[in-house]
């Protein structure tokens, strides 16, 4: 895996919206982060200004915008403005196979996670993490540093968590993959699936039913490709909503549990990322080390 040249002030970068649309007034705090506070030339694409129904303009024009971003060698990351529904639209049409000479970070989670899937499968590291539309948000700003931290090249060595009742003890050493669960799973025998063999995984979600995410698991551990995991990372799972006429009896976390209960390899419960203020950036593609304690669980980079 290639992990993309860290930046510097002056770099170029490109921000696009790939998903769904939203007033442009709302990007001016993330804006002004990174080109004052950061010091980077800003390229906004055509698709921040754009609607095209519920997306920030059609499927051709934020594919365009996109890829003159991918085609062009001085830009050095790309931002997904937001996420929403969009980027699954989009996806098979990029061209990604100048990147292997000319790599760039591409920045986003949530719906933007099936663009993280395409470069983990074109071999580059990419960032799971805050997208400049929340960049202002004073109760983001761990999860913005976090952000800056991973592109300026002050990496982390380690994210350490405190333990959580269900997860399950031990160590593994592999490529960090996933995202977001309902995009990984209608992934699934597209382009953009991923192998995930020997793999950690990371999930996270939101707005989603119990019932929908027993029946993501399970078709998962259904498709084998739980078994042949090295490790699994499980992220927030948020505004979860129960079947109040036909309760489940059982919380995000358990489901995942119990789907995961018949293999043996380290499973990592509550990690800050996802839908939520603490939202740590994660290199998709990196090979991490995942521990987990009796006291503690931390992702080694």
């Amino acid at each position: 895996m290639i992990l993309p040249p860290f930046l510097s002030p002056g770099d170029t970068v490109g921000v696009v919206a790939p998903a769904s649309w939203f007033p442009y007034d709302e990007l001016a705090e993330g804006l002004h982060i990174l080109r004052d506070r950061w010091q980077l030339n800003v390229i906004e694409g055509d698709s921040l200004h754009a609607i095209d129904g519920p997306f920030a303009g059609s499927d051709d024009l934020r594919r365009a915008d996109i890829q003159r971003l991918l085609d062009d060698p001085t830009v050095r990351a790309i931002f997904a403005a937001r996420g929403g529904y969009g980027c699954y639209r989009i996806a098979d049409g990029l061209d990604v196979s100048g990147l292997q000479a000319n790599p760039k970070w591409f920045v986003g989670f949530s719906d933007v996670t099936v663009l993280l899937s395409l470069m983990t499968n074109h071999g580059l590291v990419s960032l799971h993490g805050l997208m400049p539309r929340q960049f202002g948000d004073p109760d983001r700003a761990e999860s913005l540093e976090s952000v800056r931290q991973w592109l300026f090249g002050e990496l982390p060595t380690d994210y350490t968590v405190p333990a959580h009742y269900l997860n399950r003890q031990g160590q593994a050493l592999g490529q960090l993959i996933g995202g977001n669960l309902t995009l990984l799973i209608n992934s699934l025998g597209t382009p953009t699936d991923l192998d995930f063999n020997g793999k950690i995984l990371f999930i996270e979600d939101i707005d989603e039913t119990l019932f929908s995410l027993d029946r993501m698991m399970t078709q998962l551990h259904r498709a084998g490709r739980l078994a042949s995991l090295a490790g699994l990372v499980v992220g927030q799972f948020t505004d979860m909503r129960a079947n109040l006429s036909l309760p489940f009896g059982k919380d995000s976390y358990e489901i995942i549990a119990d789907a995961v209960s018949d293999y043996d390899y380290p499973v990592l419960f509550n990690f800050p990322a996802g839908h939520v203020d603490y939202n740590l950036a994660l290199p998709i593609g990196k090979v991490v080390k995942l521990v987990v304690q009796t006291e503690e669980a931390r992702i080694d980079f």
